[in-house]
């Protein structure tokens, strides 16, 4: 005869967070592939194996997935960069976050497109305005750093950060033309090698792993 217990406090609050869980990473999945205006609360459910109702209960719909998956995202970025990272260990950096989470690399793709929309307006300002100072201050670390030999003479630092955020999105914004380029999966170990050791060359004069 099966046991008719109830679940403890604690096995249902393991339940409610493997859900909550679950549903986050098939959102990031969805909004990655679709973006936010694409993107459906059925096929987000469908993803993560749940109820559809149980977007709502936990994060009162779609928007509150979006609101969720973006406070993820910032204690994310906080962790790529080792501390004490050079130019070209922070190319690396960015370039295996990319490989490693494509799905999060596509949502922020679809967030620089203006798709990831917010709740509150004056909010959606003080984001932007935030981004815009974070940006200002990654060129002018740029300029720092070359100043100190990480970047190489003669490149705008400013293009060689443009350069670097392009070039590290490329497999996921432009699969098929990387795959066309490069002539294999545009996530494959071999491209992230390629793309490693190029971009490293392309823009500072730290050796390279082929290079030793």
């Amino acid at each position: 005869m099966a046991s008719s217990r109830k679940p403890s406090p604690d096995g249902r609050a393991r339940t409610a967070e493997e859900t909550r869980e679950r549903l986050l990473a098939a959102a990031v999945a969805e909004f990655g592939a679709k973006g936010y205006a694409g993107a459906r609360t059925a096929c987000i459910a469908a993803r993560a194996g749940v109820n559809q109702q149980l977007i709502s209960y936990h994060f009162g719909g779609k928007q509150g997935l979006l609101d969720e998956l973006r406070r993820r995202r910032e204690k994310i970025q906080a962790t790529i960069v080792p501390p004490g990272a050079s130019f070209a260990g922070r190319i690396r950096a960015y370039l295996d976050a990319t490989f490693d989470r494509p799905d999060w690399a596509r949502f922020v793709a679809w967030q620089a497109l203006g798709d990831c929309p917010f709740a509150d307006a004056e909010e959606e300002r003080l984001r932007a305005e935030q981004q815009r100072e974070k940006t200002v201050a990654a060129v002018a670390e740029a300029r720092r750093r070359q100043e100190n030999g990480e970047v190489r003479a003669g490149t705008d630092p400013a293009f060689a950060l443009l350069a670097a955020y392009a070039i590290t999105l490329a497999p996921v914004t432009m699969p098929q033309l990387v795959e066309d380029v490069l002539g294999g999966d545009p996530l494959s170990p071999e491209t992230r090698r390629i793309l490693r050791t190029q971009l490293v060359r392309l823009l500072t004069d730290e050796q390279t792993e082929e290079d030793e």
